[in-house]
């Protein structure tokens, strides 16, 4: 249901803007919103998917934990500040929804080698947007920056751990990301599809409290990896 609510909500987009999106790639096209980017201060949202991954260290080898993604679903403000000619910076709080569904292989019992991971977050990313020179009604962008994120499903707080079916990590974590997108200027508004990987910079594992836990013993550290699809409106 997820891909296929996925390639609808594509699909519409695509028809939505496909007969004035085609005028902006002609020889000579009508400019529009010219002065748009010559704002200081301009405001904006977002919708868009994600899919959320862990990396895991080791302390010593043995079978991969593995990792199963699913689509999580974006949405959130923007806030631009024009630095200068080609460099803005951007403030982009939203609310992240996403899942990782956890197999130990090293654990026989079905129930027990399985952890489904659901996460809320708060993502409040700071970024630099270093802007090409425009092209008609388009322009392509580089952005980049750092970000901290708010788990509320992180469970932290609990005393239970893996024994009791509860898996732990930490509440805030810190990222850096990095990605591209394209400014496309409509008559009304702009349209700016993008897209972006996120990198946890620090370990996010709450360890159970037994130390030779087969859930968290051998792991020496978790760290979120990401990519985010964006669609924002200015």
């Amino acid at each position: 249901m997820k891909k296929v609510f996925v390639l609808a909500l594509m699909l519409i987009t695509v028809n939505s803007f496909a007969q004035k999106g085609l005028s902006m790639f002609a020889k000579d096209p009508i400019i529009n919103l010219e002065n748009f980017d010559k704002q200081r201060v301009h405001w904006g949202y977002f919708l868009g998917f994600n899919s959320y991954d862990f990396k895991f260290d080791y302390h010593n080898v043995d079978k991969d934990i593995e990792v199963q993604t699913t689509t999580g679903f974006n949405v959130g403000l923007i806030g631009n500040l024009r630095l200068m000619e080609y460099l803005d910076l951007r403030f982009e709080p939203g609310l992240y929804y996403a899942q990782r569904n956890l197999t130990y292989p090293n654990i026989t019992d079905e129930f027990d080698r399985l952890r489904e991971v659901k996460s809320t977050y708060i993502h409040l990313p700071l970024l630099l947007k270093f802007s090409s020179k425009r092209i008609g009604n388009v322009r392509p962008y580089l952005v980049g920056g750092y970000s901290y994120s708010m788990n509320l499903g992180s469970n932290a707080n609990a005393k239970d751990d893996n024994y009791n079916e509860r898996f732990r990590m930490k509440k805030m974590t810190a990222n850096y990301e990095a990605g591209f997108g394209i400014d496309l200027y409509f008559e009304y508004f702009k349209f700016s599809p993008s897209i972006r990987g996120v990198f946890g910079i620090g370990d996010e594992l709450i360890r159970d409290n037994n130390p030779n836990s087969p859930w968290t013993g051998n792991v020496a550290s978790m760290k979120t990896r990401a990519i985010l699809i964006n669609f924002a409106f200015h």
